[in-house]
C-alpha cells in the first residue's frame, strides 16, 4: 500500500511463500557468487600479467560476496520468529539487509577496479582513473547506507531523499570517470575487444541502476510483498552484476593477452583459447633482457640447489668450475 512515510523493508512480516522464496534466491545467489570464485581461481592462469589486476579484482570480488551472502543467510534465518503461518522479524532483521551495504562498500570499488584495469590506460592516467573510481563509488555507497541504516531508518522519508540525492551525484561522477576512460580505449582496441568491453561496461552501469530504484521502494511502498521483491532483486542484480560482468572482462582480458602474444609484446606459458577458437600459441622467451646497454644471455633451467648437478653446457663453457660452486651461483645470480 501507499504511505506518507518510510517504513523499512525489514520489519514486514512475511508469509510462508515470500519467506521460502528469499530464502532460496539468498541461497542461490551465494551459491552462484561461489561458483564464480572457483572459476575464477582455476582459470586465473588464463590471463597475462599485464591484466592480472583485473583477475585479482575479480576474486576479491566473488570471494567477499560469497561471505556476504553467508552473513544474510544466517541472518535472515535468524530475523524471523513462526508464529502460525506468518513469519514476523524480531529485533535483528535488520541484518537481512544491512550486510549488502557493507558488501557493497567493498566490491563495488573493486568492480570499477577490475573494467578500468582491462582499458587502455597506464601509468598515472590509470591510477589517477581507479582512485576517482574507487573514492566515488565508495562514497555512492556509503551515502546510501547513511539514507537507510543511520537518518532514514525512523522512517523520515526526508532523509532517504536526501542522502539518496547526495548518493546519486558520486553515482553520476563514477559512470562519468568510467566512461571517458572506456571511450579513450575503444579506438585503440580490436573489434573484437572493444565489443566485449563495450557490453561489460553497459551490463555494469545498466546493472547499477537497479540499486537506486530499488532503494527509493520504501517511501512508496511497504509490505512482505515488497519486502520480497527488494531482496529477490537485489539478488538477481549481484549475480548479473558480479558474475555477468566479470565473465566478459575476464574474455577481454584474455583476447589482449593473446593480441600481446600474438604483437611479441608479452609471453604466456599456455595456448589462449575462446569459445573452443585458439587465440593464440603457448611460448617463453628464448632470451631474457635485461636493462637497456647490458649484456644478454640464454634463457636455462636451473635446477633446485639440493639437486643441481654440473651439465654438459656447464662444462663447455667453462671446464674448471662447477655449475655447483659457490663462485659459479653468485656469478649466475649478478645476471
Amino acid at each position: 500500500m501507499l504511505i506518507a512515510a518510510t517504513s523499512a523493508p525489514w520489519t514486514a512480516p512475511l508469509t510462508e511463500s515470500q519467506h521460502i522464496l528469499t530464502l532460496y534466491f539468498l541461497v542461490i545467489a551465494g551459491l552462484a557468487l561461489f561458483a564464480g570464485f572457483v572459476r575464477t581461481w582455476t582459470t586465473r592462469s588464463e590471463v597475462g600479467s599485464r591484466f592480472r589486476p583485473a583477475l585479482v579484482a575479480r576474486l576479491c570480488v566473488t570471494a567477499v560476496a560469497s561471505l556476504s551472502y553467508v552473513l544474510l543467510i544466517v541472518g535472515f534465518t535468524l530475523a524471523y520468529d513462526h508464529t502460525g503461518s506468518t513469519w514476523v522479524p524480531n529485533a535483528g532483521a535488520i541484518m537481512t539487509m544491512a550486510p549488502r551495504f557493507m558488501d557493497w562498500s567493498v566490491t563495488v570499488p573493486l568492480l570499477t577496479v577490475e573494467l578500468l584495469a582491462v582499458c587502455t590506460l597506464f601509468g598515472a592516467g590509470v591510477r589517477k582513473a581507479q582512485f576517482l573510481a574507487m573514492a566515488g563509488s565508495f562514497l555512492m555507497i556509503f551515502t546510501g547506507f547513511l539514507g537507510t541504516f543511520v537518518f532514514g531508518a525512523d522512517g523520515d522519508a526526508s532523509q532517504l531523499y536526501l542522502w539518496g540525492a547526495i548518493s546519486s551525484v558520486f553515482w553520476i561522477f563514477v559512470n562519468v570517470v568510467l566512461i571517458r576512460a572506456v571511450r579513450k580505449s575503444l579506438p585503440v582496441l580490436t573489434p573484437e575487444s572493444a565489443g566485449l568491453l563495450r557490453d561489460a561496461t553497459i551490463l555494469l552501469l545498466c546493472g547499477w541502476v537497479i540499486y537506486p530504484l530499488v532503494y527509493i521502494i520504501p517511501i512508496f511502498a511497504f509490505g512482505g510483498g515488497w519486502t520480497t521483491t527488494i531482496q529477490v532483486t537485489l539478488c538477481v542484480a549481484d549475480v548479473l552484476v558480479k558474475i555477468g560482468f566479470g565473465g566478459l572482462i575476464h574474455r577481454v582480458a584474455k583476447l589482449r593477452t593473446a593480441e600481446d602474444v600474438r604483437a611479441g609484446d608479452d609471453v604466456h606459458s599456455e595456448a589462449i583459447w575462446i569459445s573452443s577458437v585458439k587465440q593464440s600459441d603457448a611460448g617463453q622467451p628464448r632470451e631474457i633482457y635485461l636493462a637497456e646497454g647490458a649484456a644478454v644471455h640464454p634463457n636455462r633451467w636451473r635446477p633446485p640447489t639440493s639437486s643441481a648437478y654440473a651439465s654438459a653446457i656447464a662444462a663447455e663453457d667453462d671446464s674448471s668450475t662447477p655449475i655447483d660452486s659457490d663462485e659459479n651461483l653468485g656469478e649466475r645470480r649478478s645476471h
